[in-house]
């Protein structure tokens, strides 16, 4: 240990190195899975790879910025609220402009090229704003359910009806989520755990009752289409069953060892998403299950790391920050890859760090600044307790 202790010394170098592996791999399978369409349209072949750098340097930046700041200023009132309010703001903006693949969601950025989606963004902001509140009233969580949150939950309804209204409904489901699970992280009774176990599971009994009987009449064409092709893609084989039949077959091609980098079959026209949502799919196609299994490992192992960081603080917003992103991570890897496999339905939700998304690329790299800076903390709290 040095004679005087910095904030670089604590740094945690099992979350920053998996992170920086997961990204170059992602910016190498951005590359590959993007190129051939760029040529077909006569563009240079790396520029959604560039497009992609470039927020991987942002995030990079930011990432320091946020392991700079103290912990406590993190946890302030106003500035999560600031944040609340702004991403609030940008929810609502994203109706004033083109639809992309059906739904609103996305703003443009004329000066660099592409779009954000604030709803990526949103995941964050809702893990961190619960996480600061639900911390704040630790003395008396125990009296009562969210008494003090009874404003702050109507701006949380309002965004997820936002959401919903694009429609939107999977990252709808996944925000909700991530709100149970910081909920449930805070202290609360585990009776309210119970509850909520049941109510998910009646929940997705009515969901799936709901989709096949009156569905077709409530919910969007798209959303019940999702439900009845995952359960059989090839009833619908050449429309909406298409991209996961393609998404079986490169994973089929690839078998243990991969085609090798660039050699992927599905990528050049037949998988129409295979930059995005069925980004793994190429993985293993073009680098074999072996090294798709490795990638998998990397995450679970950045995944687990991030939890008992959660798991072993005593402090309440370190702990739910922690475990509130490690369920984000977790979530997403799983509906994913369930969404691919034909375990679940599709849900246009992309794989960390490996699909090509500037917006989702800057979230979950901010959530790694946030762990690295709390890791840092609860090292510094040991050493001094030494």
């Amino acid at each position: 240990m040095p004679k005087e202790l910095k904030k670089r010394h604590l740094l945690d170098w099992g979350i920053l190195l998996p992170y920086l592996t997961l990204s170059i791999i992602g910016l190498m399978m951005v590359y590959s899975t993007t190129s051939y369409v760029q040529l077909i349209k006569g563009a240079n072949p790396a520029k959604q790879a560039i497009s992609q750098l470039f927020f991987w340097l942002l995030s990079l930046t930011v990432i320091m910025i946020i392991y700079k700041m103290k912990v406590e200023f993190l946890r302030r009132n106003n500035l999560v609220n600031l944040a609340m309010m702004i991403i609030t703001v940008f929810l609502i903006l994203a109706f004033f402009f083109d639809k992309v693949n059906g739904s609103w969601g996305w703003i443009p950025l004329p000066i660099i090229g592409g779009t954000i989606q604030p709803v990526e963004f949103l995941k964050f902001i809702v893990i961190w704003y619960f996480s600061v509140k639900l911390a704040s009233c630790q003395n008396v969580i125990h009296l009562g359910l969210l008494q003090n949150l009874k404003g702050t939950l109507l701006i949380f309804a309002l965004q997820i009806v936002l959401i919903m209204a694009y429609p939107d409904f999977g990252n709808a489901a996944v925000i909700v989520l991530l709100f149970m699970a910081v909920l449930l992280t805070s202290g609360i009774s585990y009776y309210y755990t119970l509850l909520a176990g049941g109510l998910t599971l009646v929940g997705s009994v009515m969901i799936v009752f709901i989709v096949n009987t009156i569905g077709s009449k409530l919910l969007p064409s798209h959303v019940v289409s999702r439900f009845l092709v995952f359960r059989n893609p090839f009833i619908d084989e050449y429309g909406d069953g298409h991209q996961m039949i393609q998404g079986y077959y490169a994973m089929f091609n690839g078998g243990i060892f991969g085609r090798g980098l660039g050699n992927s079959i599905q990528k050049n026209g037949f998988l129409k998403f295979a930059h995005t949502d069925f980004a793994f799919a190429i993985v293993v196609e073009e680098l074999g299950l072996l090294f798709a299994i490795v990638i998998l490992g990397l995450l679970f192992y950045l995944i687990t790391r991030i939890i008992l960081i959660g798991i072993r603080s005593d402090d309440p917003f370190n702990s739910m920050m922690c475990l509130g992103i490690g369920v984000l991570f977790l979530v997403s890897v799983f509906i994913n890859l369930g969404g691919i496999t034909g375990i679940i339905p599709l849900t246009g939700i992309t794989f960390p760090f490996i699909s090509q998304g500037g917006s989702s690329l800057l979230m979950f790299s901010i959530c790694i600044g946030f762990v690295l800076n709390i890791s840092a903390d609860e090292r510094k709290k040991q050493y001094r307790l030494k």
